[in-house]
């Protein structure tokens, strides 16, 4: 590994940290290393990050960065489960192809401790499902159905990761999307035999119309009866 000596200090600690946690296995980076391969002095690392843990903070902020931009800079398939279906296996390369910062992300959490990173990315995934609920394709909220999907998306990746890349059967990742999918979906196309008893399309109606009104502001309704109606169809998709 050489890290370009024209970069900045900055720049070379960020880098030097980066390629020493990709090629970690899992095994702690002192600073000693991170400062030998950036060409620097331990007071340079503390003067720009302040210790290690906040040099690698910077280093996760940076690759959380490129994985949101990955996440938005995909081809529509011009279906809203398509889209999801498509975020979910560029999340999961994503995940094999940077293993190491992919498991400090999503992988060690803390208890009762949500990290923001993750809450982005479950946010992106709603957004997406927000389009399905409003074509009526949901028998969940969005917010549930992102909750649910980036769960299973996140422990397939972190279950594909800690295997030997012979032994990937990738064929659990397509079958746990599929599975996911269809458990929150109403689409016609897929399976039936997932649909719980008592999913009416009253309730896919209601989920539908409850996406549409809170991504709009209708002028028919005052505020107040814009809040009562969302309650009241809110109650209704619950009955699910």
């Amino acid at each position: 590994m050489n890290i370009d000596s024209q970069l900045p200090p900055k720049a070379r600690l960020l880098r030097a940290a980066a390629e020493l946690l990709a090629d970690s296995g899992g095994k702690t980076v002192s600073t000693r290393q991170i400062t030998e391969l950036a060409g620097v002095t331990a007071p340079t690392l503390y003067h720009h990050f302040g210790d290690k843990d906040g040099l690698f903070n910077a280093v996760i902020d940076a690759g959380f960065e490129d994985y949101v931009a990955g996440e938005h800079n995909f081809v529509p398939t011009g279906t809203p489960l398509g889209d999801v279906r498509q975020i979910w296996d560029n999340h999961l390369k994503f995940g094999l192809d940077n293993p190491q910062l992919y498991s400090v992300m999503f992988g060690n959490n803390r208890p009762e401790s949500r990290p923001a990173r993750v809450a982005e990315a479950e946010g992106f995934m709603e957004e997406m499902l927000e389009q399905a609920a409003m074509a009526g394709q949901l028998r969940v909220s969005p917010k549930e159905a992102a909750r649910s999907i980036l769960a299973a998306n996140v422990g397939v990746t972190l279950m594909l990761i800690a295997e030997r890349a012979a032994d990937r059967n990738f064929d659990l990742s397509d079958m746990t999307r599929e599975a996911v999918i269809s458990a929150v979906s109403s689409d016609g196309e897929l399976s039936t035999a997932a649909t719980p008893v008592g999913a009416s399309s009253v309730v896919v109606a209601a989920i539908a119309l409850n996406a549409a009104l809170e991504s709009s502001s209708p002028e028919q309704l005052s505020t107040t009866e814009l809040k009562m109606f969302l309650e009241w169809l809110d109650r209704i998709a619950k009955t699910s």
